[in-house]
């Protein structure tokens, strides 16, 4: 059995952004299953390498398909449309601005060493994280639009950072609180 270039193909499940959890996760185990050191043990050393390349194949391409923001980069490179986070810094006026207000209120909260202020700013990053995997949905799996979906994943980026330092605040502010 030939190691599959494409992510999706190798867990045989349909290449858009929606993916079935479960499927994916008794995919991976099924190729794990068969790629697993301890049905080499008694092979040749070819075989044995053999069964490495495709034990990381698989891990690659489950942890890739089973975070929303490496499976939305992955197709869009997958349809020529790379995301290029280090080169396209473009964003758009009102993303920014949102961005600018999350970090004066996450600033905010440090400086009051509170989670009073936290909540609101959680909910507001939780609907953004939500709304965005729902237009990259939409921009990759009906509109097939992928430039769109390649701003789109950049701009989750920021998002799922962000998500990552407040999660991060907010584990301080509770451990100094506790």
């Amino acid at each position: 059995m030939p190691i599959q270039d494409n992510h999706f193909a190798l867990f045989g499940l349909p290449t858009q952004f929606a993916v079935d959890e479960r499927a994916l996760e008794d995919a991976y185990k099924r190729v794990q299953g068969h790629t697993h050191p301890d049905r080499f043990a008694a092979a040749t050393a070819a075989e044995r390498r053999v069964a490495m390349q495709w034990a990381a194949r698989a891990n690659e391409a489950f942890h890739t398909l089973r975070s929303p923001l490496r499976r939305g980069a992955y197709l869009c490179e997958l349809n020529g449309a790379p995301i290029e986070a280090e080169s396209n810094t473009a964003m758009p006026t009102a993303f920014l601005a949102q961005q600018m207000q999350w970090r004066e209120h996450l600033d905010e909260a440090r400086a009051a060493a509170g989670r009073g202020g936290l909540q609101k700013l959680i909910d507001d990053v939780a609907a953004v994280r939500t709304a965005t995997l729902a237009q990259l949905e939409t921009a990759l799996d009906q509109a097939r639009d992928f430039r769109a979906a390649s701003a789109l994943v950049r701009q989750f980026m920021f998002v799922e950072k962000f998500g990552d330092e407040l999660n991060a605040v907010v584990e301080t502010t509770a451990a100094d609180a506790g």
